[in-house]
């Protein structure tokens, strides 16, 4: 088989590529399947399983009526931005009771793009609250949905207590180019940022 190449024959455009790992993470049903999906170069990685009754139990469910199925590890995806860096792109389980995973699943991420919904702004609140625990810098993209209500930004930004500096940005979710332009604000974000101290 050709070194080039993959086990499963997906070209690698560079080997040595530097691999930079990026969070995509939101509440339940906000669409981080969806953009990996969207934004991968190579068939994603996902552990979907199919909703049961005892699990709508569980499971906060309302503005999310229509979902069927849900993460219960973590989705996977890479792009390449250049022939010499490629985004490694972990998508986080939305639930509360999957959070035991998120140390391990955030561990070495230089960011993280924060999906949110404008139907359930406060259900952003716990994924945030978790993000910045880890001291993970991050962006958070609106991810529309048809009946998504549109308010002001600066109302958004204060529902969702973001700091000046931090990125708040439209997109769908299904739309390449709207979901690359999500990622390159996070990328954009980060570089103009002062690196950490290392304590």
């Amino acid at each position: 088989m050709d070194s080039e190449r993959s086990s499963s024959g997906i070209y690698l455009r560079n080997p040595d590529q530097r691999l930079v790992k990026v969070i995509v993470s939101g509440p339940f049903g906000v669409g981080k399947t969806t953009i990996i999906n969207t934004l991968s170069d190579i068939p994603p990685l996902r552990t979907e399983e199919v909703m049961t009754a005892t699990g709508a139990v569980v499971d906060h469910l309302e503005g999310v009526r229509d979902k069927t199925t849900t993460t219960v590890g973590l989705d996977y995806g890479r792009m390449s931005l250049s022939d010499d860096l490629a985004l490694c792109l972990f998508g986080t389980p939305g639930q509360k009771r999957f959070h035991a995973l998120w140390e391990d699943l955030t561990q070495g991420a230089l960011g993280a793009l924060i999906l949110a919904d404008t139907r359930r702004i406060a259900d952003s609140y716990e994924v945030m609250g978790l993000i910045e625990e880890q001291e993970i810098r991050y962006a958070v993209a609106l991810n529309i949905f048809p009946d998504s209500p549109q308010y002001p930004e600066e109302e958004l930004r204060q529902a969702l207590d973001l700091a000046p500096e931090t990125p708040l940005i439209t997109c769908d979710a299904r739309d390449r180019s709207s979901s690359l332009a999500a990622l390159l604000g996070l990328a954009e974000h980060l570089l103009n940022l002062p690196v950490l101290e290392q304590s």
